[in-house]
């Protein structure tokens, strides 16, 4: 099932300077990312979907960062023709892409290579949503994203794969993370913790009480507005810090 528009924030918003789908080829897939364009690009923001793939919810969001002041390319990590209409659909695309690591960097790697070269903002921050937030993730262990500012993940995949570790110079890491959510548990921000910390890595955790998996996602029954609000708040400061000036 496709996610809703986020029906407040997106309604109000502006149309961005330039939206467009584009389409491009990677890792043997036709792939369609959508870039929203800024007037006056501050910098670039390269949205991952979650597991039903892209849609008119990183389209809003896309939407929303140009109305900001910032590019936004939304890539597509499954590409044509990959079924996400139900859960076993999603459950194996996702699955595939967790399992071949290489093909996930490389898919990140062309998202990002497609957006710049829509886009002339050399600093980058990679965030995602759900398994969109695991993507952001795998891109800050491996470095893929050339000229990262930052990470952020909303309500994303938080475990480190078996044989990869933190880099020391890893750029700064935002996770917003809902403490009801029992898909993604404390457990797994506590282990996450613990490895940025090892690494000397410079991240913020924010905990939304109350706050289920998918927490952003207007009209579905996972919904908290609070933490919605909250999340895109701080995220807002996080681009601020990392790609105003």
């Amino acid at each position: 099932m496709k996610h809703a528009i986020l029906a407040s924030a997106l309604v109000l918003a502006a149309s961005p300077a330039l939206a467009e789908d584009v389409t491009y080829e990677a890792a043997g897939a036709s792939l369609t990312g959508y870039y929203a364009a800024a007037e006056n690009p501050k910098g670039l923001v390269l949205i991952v979907h979650d597991w039903d793939g892209l849609d008119d919810y990183e389209r809003g969001r896309a939407d929303m960062l140009a109305e900001m002041g910032y590019d936004a390319f939304a890539l597509d990590m499954f590409g044509e023709g990959t079924p996400v209409e139900t859960t076993e659909d999603r459950r194996a695309a996702t699955g595939a892409l967790y399992e071949d690591r290489e093909r996930m960097r490389s898919l990140i790697e062309a998202g990002l290579s497609a957006a710049r070269e829509h886009s002339g903002a050399e600093r980058v921050v990679v965030m995602g949503y759900c398994f969109g937030g695991a993507v952001a993730l795998e891109a800050a262990r491996s470095g893929v994203a050339e000229n990262a500012a930052g990470y952020a993940t909303f309500h994303g995949g938080l475990e480190t794969p078996e044989g990869q570790s933190w880099p020391q110079d890893v750029a700064p890491i935002l996770v917003m993370h809902g403490a009801a959510d029992t898909s993604v548990t404390m457990d797994h921000v506590t282990a996450l913790t613990g490895e940025l910390e090892e690494a000397g890595a410079t991240y913020t955790i924010e905990i939304y009480s109350g706050a289920p998996h998918a927490f952003t996602v207007e009209g579905s029954d996972r919904y908290q507005e609070r933490a919605d609000s909250e999340s895109w708040q701080a995220f807002s400061e996080f681009l601020a810090g990392k790609l105003d000036g």
